[in-house]
């Protein structure tokens, strides 16, 4: 008698027909049945991603800095051709909001399973219309839309405690000392002065920057000022770009200011408003970056998978043996919980009366500690290989690496975040 195998069914121990456990499951997991307009913008950015992101992400990830920024690099090609998404704030802005993030949320999946690094600086060039839209300030909008942009918060004495605008998580018996950013409001006009770190994502492409800085209000510096600042504008030089171990097609530089004079126009948030701004800005920034390290976890996870039926050790492709099958499991389901929390924090966002930046931080948090974790074990499981720089494995781990200090160190956000569950009524 002889017995027919299918693609649903095995052989047991005995020898016996049994059915097969495996079940094929959409691109991203446990997804459930998307919409004609969901489904289209996924095919198309998984495209882009695997054709266009991945090979000069991988390319430019072998070069040095200066030569990813220069006129002939290959991620000049990547930033035009995102135009062509449609993904960009105002294209998106008259979205329902639930329907938006959701759009948004598979796209920036997609994109960095191609290459984080590129998918960053696709995102930090709307980091100014973003946030200008966020604050209201329509003039600003207008101006940032289509313009190349950055983000500058962090400076060489201040980092991640930027994001404490309300000083929240500031030791009782510590002191600041003084900002390396200073704007003041001048008639008309704002007068900014200072240096911002070297980690402005973006910088060195950058035509506007969306600049976070300390305000000089009657001589304090305790409040601050968030504006809209021409990378042209006179007095603003920019340092050399970053070297770094991952992300590297995303350019991260320093930038001056030298009694750089703008317009009051060009505020976004002013010294009253900038805490409830800040905040709204960490609550939208923290889960755009989980969804970056989301998808360098998938990339690595998919990798791994791969090789594990490839790969035969001991006679057989080692996803046979249990250890493996094991390690797998918990790359799936880890990333499986991240990508369901940050979808929940998205949503709930955008629909709340104020949003949570609480579960903010905890997306964030949850998806690069998840991209670091399953990055690892992935390499674990190419082994020697895993280490050269023949295989992928090696690049994902440096680029998720940066996600655990990246927007924010996760122990200061797990700080900020622990801020927000005491409740001042029960004490």
């Amino acid at each position: 008698m002889f017995v027919v195998l299918t693609a649903n069914s095995r052989k047991n121990p005995n020898g016996e027909e049994v059915m097969n456990d495996y079940i094929e499951l959409p691109i991203n997991g446990l997804e459930p049945p998307l919409s004609e307009e969901e489904r289209a913008i996924q095919e198309t950015t998984h495209r882009f991603a695997e054709d266009v992101l991945r090979p000069i992400g991988i390319e430019l990830d072998k070069l040095p800095p200066a030569e990813v920024i220069a006129p002939e690099s290959r991620m000049w090609e990547v930033l035009d051709k995102a135009k062509d998404l449609g993904l960009g704030v105002t294209a998106t802005a008259d979205l329902e909001p639930v329907q938006r993030v959701r759009l948004l949320a598979l796209a920036s999946e997609e994109l960095a399973w191609g290459d984080a690094g590129l998918a960053g600086a696709i995102l930090v060039n709307q980091f100014p219309v973003m946030y200008s839209m966020m604050a209201g300030n329509d003039e600003m909008v207008e101006y940032c839309d289509g313009k190349l942009g950055c983000w500058a918060i962090t400076e060489p004495d201040h980092g991640s405690d930027m994001l404490d605008a309300n000083g929240a998580i500031q030791d009782s018996q510590g002191e600041y000392g003084r900002p390396n950013c200073v704007a003041r409001i001048d008639g008309d006009h704002v007068v900014i002065n200072g240096q911002k770190a070297a980690w402005p994502s973006g910088a060195l492409t950058a035509e506007v920057c969306a600049l976070y800085c300390h305000a000089d209000v009657e001589g304090s510096t305790s409040a601050g000022m968030a504006i809209i600042v021409p990378l042209d504008s006179d007095g603003v030089s920019r340092g050399q770009p970053l070297d770094k171990m991952g992300l590297r097609a995303m350019n991260q530089g320093e930038l001056f200011f030298d009694e750089v004079i703008v317009p009051t126009s060009h505020i976004i948030a002013r010294p009253d408003t900038y805490q409830e701004h800040s905040y709204a800005m960490l609550s939208e920034a923290n889960p755009q970056v989980a969804l970056m390290f989301i998808g360098i976890a998938r990339a690595a996870y998919d990798h791994a998978l791969a090789y594990a039926h490839e790969r035969k050790q001991g006679g057989v492709p080692i996803i046979q043996h249990s250890s493996v099958r094991y390690r797998l499991f918990h790359m799936f389901r880890k990333i499986e919980a991240a990508r369901a929390l940050t979808r929940r924090v998205l949503e709930y966002n955008v629909t709340a009366d104020r949003p949570a930046l609480q579960g903010s931080c905890a997306a964030k948090i949850t998806a690069t500690q998840t991209a670091y974790e399953v990055a690892s074990d992935a390499l674990q499981i190419f082994g020697g290989n895993g280490m050269t720089k023949a295989f992928p494995m090696e690049k994902l781990l440096r680029d998720a690496r940066s996600g655990l200090i990246a927007d924010g160190c996760n122990e200061v956000l797990a700080l900020k975040g622990g801020s927000m569950l005491v409740n001042p009524a029960l004490l």
